[in-house]
């Protein structure tokens, strides 16, 4: 994970700013809507509606394609059936609606036609045919039950023809929608100026006079209805909900109920349309079809009612469509504002917030993590939102969706440009710099820690391990050129990849040595124990070499390691022109002497007093000597690593055992007792065979009386 500096976090800010002011903007504001769309259709697909149609407060009585196809309806233009509109009304009155709304518009009657018609036009011949008509719209409009629609337009108004007017008292709403920018209906108007006054729209007029209530204006500035106040983000519009996506609309056909009216079945009117809001319109496949915010899940034109007369069509099984009949739009109207449930939208502040916020976290996790690890953060946390946003629109709450989710994704390619660009130079430089010379590991490491090497050199406590073959030379000058590189590369590979695996960091390769560190340039604070862990798998893997590989065959390799541990100069050391990452101090030089030390004690790891300390218990260790290494005076008590603890052998335990109480007698000068005890080691372990040999030599020849335990070699 990558650490956070003040100028990542002041990016991060800015770039959240900048997308979440872009996607709320108004040129995007299609954004708002679609957020609509997408919460109806995942609240319709995960959770749905069960509402029993039944008990919805609007029916529809729809002029369908039944209707147009049963007598006496069928080929008769559409002026001529207002007689049996004006008795379906009539029927529909006396069944008790609350109140009957005109989604359809006659704007001329039959009796206007100046068609000739033998010696005079067809309208004449016709007088008094639209009477009886007139006469029902009259005393159902006296009664407060009726308001007709008409189109307001300034190019092309569509109202009814004047009689109509005349015979409702000019009870006549207006039922122009209110469209989005992308053509699609997500609110509804709420008043239209109407000769300098706010009118009703058509479906406020009927929630009103359903609830026996009149809009007013409420001091904050919102249209209140019956003491609800209509939740408007956008001014004067009220924002539909689709709660049963049109399946929660009884709709009947009209050529059933005048059927039912031929049929006298005034009970079925009354249990169909009692204390309903009624909506009188059009129900086709080809005429006055709107798209909604059902759009992407799909809507239906209501769910068939139950039947008076006639049998119900072989088709009339509902089909989910992308778009509705126009006047369930003015059903869902109506019913969100005597049901109270129309959507609260956040405004234009609340949203923008929300959306800067979601964007910044985004960009932050887009900063910390690699690039895949923010596109799944991004994804996960979008999930948890649109949940958290499904959850509120089921309570008519609509959060914005697509704003955030497209805002955050920006924000995330803009995070991820702005660290490729400026950021991560630095750590490209560096990757760049060492890629040739540093395990990928090491690399990930050092870049995760923070903690980058200064270029020039620092101090830092390392662990240094060098290692060289024995007799080497003699060898190599019986091999040929191609047998020697071969050899070389094998051993020199298998021994970095084990040095890299355990963290630390080749130096640099001296003909057959090693020199390699732990601790550097990657921070780790068990330098000590992986280097240790690193030697004793070293030793392992040259034994399997030489017993598995053709190259190693016959040859009888042996290695020795010196480890050593403290402080030490790290970084770019050369000129200024060429120089190379390496290491410098006298934590170098004594792990070079005590690579060099283990041919006195026939060992094959050799570890200072530093680096044992530091690995805790990890290790079983024996004590070897105290030495006094060439070019430095102070003595240092040097260790072999035997094992990991726990996994050292039966006869690793006996022999430091031994070993260890021989030392003890070496020191307290007490030599014919250290030479035995050196002695039950000695055949198998070259180290106890030296020191048997010298508590000999001293038992017989005793040193003087300022003589003291350590081991002065001589040579590197």
């Amino acid at each position: 994970m990558r650490r956070i500096g003040r100028g990542d976090i002041v990016a991060a800010i800015l770039i959240a700013l900048l997308t979440g002011a872009v996607a709320t903007s108004p040129p995007l504001q299609t954004l708002q809507g679609l957020s609509l769309d997408i919460l109806t259709a995942l609240r319709g697909k995960l959770i749905g509606d069960h509402r029993d149609p039944a008990t919805s407060p609007v029916v529809v009585v729809a002029i369908d394609g039944e209707t147009y196809e049963t007598p006496p309806f069928k080929g008769s233009p559409t002026q001529t059936w207002t007689r049996e509109i004006g008795r379906v009304l009539g029927s529909i009155t006396e069944g008790g609606a609350k109140v009957i709304g005109f989604d359809v518009i006659f704007k001329n009657s039959i009796e206007q036609s100046e068609i000739p018609f033998g010696d005079a036009p067809l309208g004449a011949r016709m007088k008094g045919f639209d009477r009886d008509y007139l006469i029902a719209l009259r005393q159902i409009s006296d009664n407060g039950k009726l308001v007709l629609g008409e189109i307001l337009s300034n190019d092309h108004p569509e109202p009814p023809y004047r009689a109509q007017q005349l015979a409702v008292r000019n009870n006549v709403r207006a039922l122009n929608v209110y469209t989005d920018a992308d053509d699609v209906i997500r609110r509804m108007p709420l008043t239209f100026s109407i000769d300098g006054k706010p009118v009703p729209a058509m479906a406020v007029e009927l929630a009103a006079r359903a609830l026996g209530a009149k809009p007013e204006i409420a001091p904050s500035g919102a249209t209140e209805l019956s003491g609800y106040a209509i939740p408007s983000v956008v001014p004067n519009t009220l924002t539909l909900n689709f709660r049963g996506m049109g399946r929660d609309v009884p709709t009947f056909s009209f050529a059933d109920l005048r059927a039912c009216v031929e049929k006298g079945d005034r009970d079925f009117f009354r249990r169909a349309f009692d204390g309903k809001v009624v909506l009188l319109g059009t129900a086709l496949n080809f005429e006055d079809r709107k798209l909604t915010s059902m759009r992407l899940s799909g809507g239906h034109d209501g769910t068939p009612a139950a039947r008076c007369a006639l049998p119900a069509p072989a088709s009339i099984a509902q089909k989910t469509r992308s778009d509705v009949a126009g006047v369930f739009v003015h059903a869902t109207a109506v019913r969100n504002l005597i049901e109270r449930d129309a959507v609260t939208e956040l405004g234009f502040p609340l949203r923008s917030i929300l959306t800067i916020v979601f964007s910044a976290i985004i960009a932050c996790a887009a900063c910390v993590l690699a690039p895949g690890g923010a596109l799944l953060a991004w994804f996960g946390l979008t999930a948890v939102y649109a949940a958290m946003a499904v959850g509120a629109f089921v309570h008519a709450l609509a959060l914005p969706l697509t704003e955030p989710a497209l805002a955050s994704l920006a924000a995330l390619a803009m995070m991820i440009g702005y660290r490729f660009v400026l950021a991560d130079r630095d750590e490209r430089f560096l990757r760049k710099s060492f890629a040739f010379y540093l395990a990928p590991e090491v690399i990930d490491t050092m870049v995760a820690s923070g903690k980058m090497p200064a270029l020039g050199g620092e101090m830092r406590n390392v662990t240094m391990f060098f290692s060289d073959l024995s007799g080497f030379s003699s060898i190599a000058e019986t091999m040929t050129p191609g047998e020697l590189v071969t050899l070389m590369n094998e051993y020199l590979s298998a021994m970095t990849d084990i040095i890299e695996s355990h963290g630390g960091y080749v130096d640099k390769y001296i003909g057959d040595s090693i020199v390699a560190m732990f601790g550097a340039p990657a921070d780790d604070p068990t330098h000590a124990r992986n280097a240790v862990r690193a030697a004793l798998k070293c030793h392992e893997e040259l034994a399997e070499l030489n017993a598995g590989s053709a190259a190693f065959a016959g040859r009888g390799l042996s290695h020795r390691i010196g480890l050593n541990s403290g402080e030490a100069v790290v970084g770019n050391i050369g000129s200024r022109r060429r120089f190379n990452y390496t290491v410098m101090s006298d934590t170098v030089n004594v792990a070079s002497r005590l690579e060099g030390a283990n041919k006195y004690y026939g060992t094959a790891i050799m570890a200072s007093e530093t680096t044992m300390a530091q690995t805790g218990d990890a290790f079983a260790w024996r004590e070897l000597d105290a030495i006094r290494v060439m070019g430095r005076g102070e003595a240092i008590k040097v260790f072999e690593p035997l094992a990991v603890k726990g996994a050292e052998t039966a006869g690793q335990t006996k022999m430091a055992a031994a070993y260890a109480s021989g030392l003890a007698c070496w020191r307290a000068r007490e030599f014919a007792k250290a030479a035995d005890a050196f002695d039950d080691a000695a055949d198998s372990d070259p180290a106890s065979a030296l020191f048997a040999e010298r508590a000999r030599r001293h038992a017989s020849s005793p040193p003087p009386s300022e003589w003291t335990p350590v081991n002065t070699l001589e040579g590197k």
